[in-house]
């Protein structure tokens, strides 16, 4: 399997591709009175906001989204970045009533969107399908329970690094003794989903490299050892 499959997610022979992008669900739904969508968005521009219906769950195709909600001073607060072969709005399924968060492109992204109806049809025919979004709201909430916890009991400093290694953890391709992160995050990206500021990753990112524990650029994070990076954070499972 390439890179770039591994990028998607897999269960069983349920390719989630072939059910959110519409040259490929043709199959899935035995009419055409079934809305599947697949919409390129530039960068910046909103994929939903807050107040807006609950009606459909997303596969991103190519780029990169961010998940984020207003906080009672009307300042951005960022849940997560997700890139391609991830699934957001999930929370659709649970829900008839209004978002309370937005999704906005970070880059150029190409965006498979799916009824909730149609979806909910699906589901009850493939069950695989279930055990696979219900895994994405688990997994999500554990994220959130985990940064909570981070911003509670540790410094900026530890938040950094425990950022990149999760990074390396979740999106990295093991390469010898060395993992490669491929696109990225920005400096100020990394300090929303931190509750840092830009200045302060700089600094840790450039402390790291300095030290030979990674090498980063605007394509591309190196991470030299993941052992040595997670004790450098005091990282433990």
């Amino acid at each position: 399997m390439s890179s770039s499959d591994q990028s998607f997610w897999y269960l069983e022979n349920i390719d989630v591709r072939g059910i959110f992008c519409p040259n490929k669900i043709s199959n899935m739904v035995g009419d055409n009175n079934h809305h599947h969508h697949q919409t390129v968005f530039q960068k910046g521009d909103y994929i939903y906001l807050p107040e807006e219906d609950s009606k459909k769950v997303f596969f991103i195709n190519n780029g990169k989204v961010k998940i984020g909600t207003y906080g009672p001073t009307g300042k951005e607060i960022t849940k997560v970045v997700i890139g391609a072969g991830e699934v957001f709005g999930e929370l659709a399924l649970v829900t008839s009533g209004k978002r309370k968060d937005f999704a906005i492109a970070v880059d150029k992204t190409e965006v498979c969107a799916i009824n909730r109806s149609d979806l909910k049809i699906m589901m009850k025919d493939h069950s695989t399908l279930s055990l696979f979004l219900m895994q994405i709201m688990g997994s999500r909430q554990l994220e959130m329970e985990q940064r909570l916890e981070s911003l509670v009991f540790k410094d900026s400093r530890t938040r950094i690094i425990e950022f990149v290694h999760n990074l390396g953890e979740k999106k990295g391709q093991r390469v010898g003794y060395e993992t490669v992160v491929r696109k990225f995050m920005t400096h100020q990206e990394i300090a929303n989903l931190t509750a840092t500021s830009r200045q302060t990753v700089t600094t840790i990112l450039n402390e790291l490299r300095n030290r030979e524990l990674i090498t980063f650029n605007r394509r591309r994070l190196l991470i030299r050892d993941m052992d040595t990076l997670a004790r450098e954070g005091k990282v433990t499972d």
